[in-house]
């Protein structure tokens, strides 16, 4: 079984188009996108477009959640007053051009996907949420502690627990107190990385027919970076009416 996973486009179609075609060149047996489609850059639409025409399954990021509602607060957690600032003009933005079609979408996307495999052994369950399992718009960074993690997945009955919103990718391996190991991934972001690289991020899952819990290595994590053109994608932000910094975080992936 073989998984792309991939999140947190943010309205860059210079991004998004060489990602899908990357995917799709590695024939995966399943495509699923997990939120954020919108917001700080100005190709919501063409996003949204791209992925419907494709018939990927989306789950609801918090940015999507809040350009639906057609709200002025996306959710987002803003360090310092001229962040805030910056992201109410984001979503004030998007809100005007988004179409009525799109934000309809956008509120249809359902909060989470779970996945139940193993039809010829105990099952297990891969599980997708944009933040974490308990909030939309939580975020679980790298330095979580391990034990509260691996807590939080299983009470949510999660043996891979695939997630974004930081755009910040990592995998752990935790072991449950049944011997078992859990997968906690977060996939990074496709159109507005933050671990200082400018290209694209988007992970691949593979696994044998059966994937065995009880070892460690069961399951293959990969995080594959595309280049694109990153400075077209800027010089469209600095372009409309979005603030020019958008245009430097895409120019150094941060």
């Amino acid at each position: 079984m073989k998984i792309a996973l991939f999140s947190d486009i943010h309205a860059n179609i210079d991004a998004l188009t060489p990602v899908l075609e990357d995917i799709y060149n590695r024939s995966p047996d399943a495509v699923y996108c997990l939120g954020d489609l919108v917001g700080y850059a100005p190709y919501p639409n063409e996003v949204i477009q791209a992925i419907r025409e494709k018939g990927i399954p989306v789950i609801a990021g918090n940015y999507d959640q809040g350009v639906g509602l057609n709200s002025d607060d996306c959710g987002c957690a803003y360090r310092t007053d001229e962040d805030k600032a910056r992201g109410a003009e984001s979503i004030a933005f998007t809100n005007r051009i988004i179409t009525d079609e799109n934000r309809a979408y956008l509120r249809s996307l359902p909060a989470h996907l779970r996945i139940e495999f193993g039809v010829n052994t105990d099952p297990y369950h891969l599980l997708l949420v944009h933040g974490s399992p308990r909030k939309i718009n939580e975020y679980l960074f790298e330095d979580r502690k391990d034990k509260s993690m691996a807590r939080m997945m299983e009470r949510a009955e999660a043996h891979i627990l695939a997630f974004g919103h930081t755009h910040k990718p990592y995998h752990k391996t935790l072991k449950d107190r049944d011997g078992n190991y859990r997968h906690a991934i977060n996939i990074g972001s496709v159109g507005k990385p933050k671990d200082g690289d400018p290209r694209a991020c988007y992970v691949m899952m593979e696994w044998e027919s059966d994937l065995d819990l009880t070892l460690k290595d069961s399951l293959s994590v990969e995080f594959i970076r595309v280049a694109y053109d990153v400075e077209n994608a800027a010089k469209a932000v600095e372009e409309s009416l979005l603030p020019n910094a958008f245009a430097g975080m895409l120019r150094n992936g941060g």
